[in-house]
């Protein structure tokens, strides 16, 4: 059996770990809204500027998913571990990762979005 390629476990990884960087965004939006910020204003452009974008790069990895016909199911989730099946030319591979290292990759993925605003986000093209 063939192993995922890296170009298309980054892929199918995105394709995991965008939609949560989503919802955190969305939740912490609903806090800056209620929180005593002086000027609230700034904050919430950049929590939304930084969902339009997650949301385009996310449109891309579905469009790179759909051309290299791969395919992401969750089989399971636990306290300590998230279980995927990642489908790809004809092969299942099953994966297992540690919650905490989601939580780490999705944080990093904040923190390109929310710092590095004048660069492509996620270099997409190169998926």
């Amino acid at each position: 059996m063939g192993r995922v390629s890296e170009s298309d476990r980054r892929t199918l990884e995105l394709y995991i770990f965008l939609p949560m960087a989503l919802t955190i965004l969305s939740k912490d939006i609903l806090i800056i809204k209620d929180a005593p910020f002086k000027l609230p204003v700034p904050y919430i452009q950049l929590v939304e500027e930084t969902e339009k974008a997650i949301h385009n790069d996310l449109r891309k990895v579905k469009h790179m998913m759909k051309v290299r016909n791969l395919t992401v199911i969750q089989e399971g989730r636990d306290e300590v571990f998230s279980q995927y099946l990642f489908i790809y030319n004809g092969y299942e591979e099953k994966r297992n990762y540690f919650n905490p290292k989601i939580r780490q990759n999705v944080e990093a993925l904040l923190k390109q979005y929310l710092l590095k605003r004048d660069e492509e986000f996620l270099s997409v093209q190169q998926l």
